[in-house]
């Protein structure tokens, strides 16, 4: 876990800090890799700009194309948060094919200093520093000052994290909630989750709440229904059919998601106690925000039996911000 706010870090690096050097911020998901430049600890980001991953062999590249696509220096020092677990020396990344060891891009990049976290890490470092326009209330109570908060949100994949209180700030969870068994409420769901089992062994909650999800979702309904599935179709078209209500299936299968999304955020709102409160992130929420409070998400959020009232307490933010917030969380994890 890694401590935030006027507590130390734990550095995965093998060189002298920089002080106040230029620095590469990096924010790396299985589609998308986002890069900012920051002059300093504290300084504004500049050149924020993101690359689709498919375009470049690896992340080096991809680093190496923003540094000369916006004219800057080699940094001396820099932090990325990826999609992945960070356990070592070696990076593979879950849903991509990007594949590093983080000594040897530091060297290859002639980095004094290279941080490398989990994504979501870093989009929780960055939850005490979000402004008021940057979350949106969604429903809820107050959130209890000082309390745990709650990170969980779908892009490509799952991402889930947290913050805990320690001390006079808070630790970032740095685990892989996204791979919890996924689980069914209703006969429909139990249904798919059957499909979602015969095609993938174990049904992790990414396999039904994530963007490629979303398609396996609609697969699997097609499948009971008996239909084909159209060639080609995915998460996006999927998720804009259904909020055009032009396919019956798409609406279904949207429904489905932010159903299980509930019933897997409110598992971790339970785990955590975030009273301070449930935060939901990745980048397929924000398209599809207005079918949310229409969905079964907050009732499976809060139907936990005897701890409803307990969790309907918690306030549910919605992170709707211009800026990826994990950069700033990275920006916090190397400072």
């Amino acid at each position: 876990m890694m401590m935030i706010m006027g507590s130390p870090v734990d550095e995965r690096t093998n060189s002298r800090d920089c002080g106040d050097s230029p620095r590469l911020l990096g924010d790396v998901g299985g589609t998308n890799a986002r890069f900012a430049w920051q002059a300093g600890p504290g300084a504004p980001m500049q050149a924020v700009r993101s690359y689709a991953c498919a375009e470049h062999a690896s992340l080096q590249s991809a680093i190496e194309h923003y540094l000369g696509s916006m004219n800057l220096p080699r940094p001396r020092r820099a932090g990325i948060g990826i999609a992945n677990p960070v356990t070592g020396d070696r990076v593979q990344m879950t849903n991509h094919h990007w594949s590093f060891s983080i000594q040897a891009l530091q060297q290859a990049l002639g980095l004094q200093k290279l941080k490398v976290i989990n994504d979501f890490t870093a989009l929780a470092l960055a939850l005490p520093v979000l402004s008021s326009q940057e979350r949106r209330w969604l429903c809820g109570g107050e959130p209890e000052r000082g309390a745990p908060l709650a990170l969980i949100g779908p892009g490509t994949g799952l991402g889930v994290s947290g913050l805990l209180p320690c001390g006079s700030g808070y630790r970032a969870l740095e685990g892989e909630g996204g791979h919890v068994t996924l689980c069914a409420v209703t006969p429909r769901e139990q249904a798919v989750l059957n499909q979602l089992q015969q095609r993938f062994g174990h049904a992790s909650a990414e396999r039904a709440v994530s963007g490629q999800g979303l398609a396996w979702l609609y697969e699997a309904l097609c499948t009971l229904d008996g239909a084909t599935p159209p060639a080609g179709l995915d998460a996006p078209q999927i998720s804009q059919a259904a909020l055009e209500g032009s396919d019956a299936r798409a609406v279904e299968a949207l429904d489905l998601m932010l159903a299980f999304l509930g019933s897997v955020a409110g598992n971790l709102a339970l785990t955590l106690g975030a009273r301070g409160g449930i935060y939901l992130g990745g980048g397929v929420l924000p398209r599809v925000a207005a079918r949310i409070k229409d969905s079964a998400f907050h009732e499976r959020l809060i139907g936990k039996g005897r701890f409803r009232d307990y969790l309907a307490r918690m306030p549910v933010y919605l992170i709707e911000a211009r800026e990826s917030p994990a950069l700033r969380g990275v920006a916090l994890a190397l400072d």
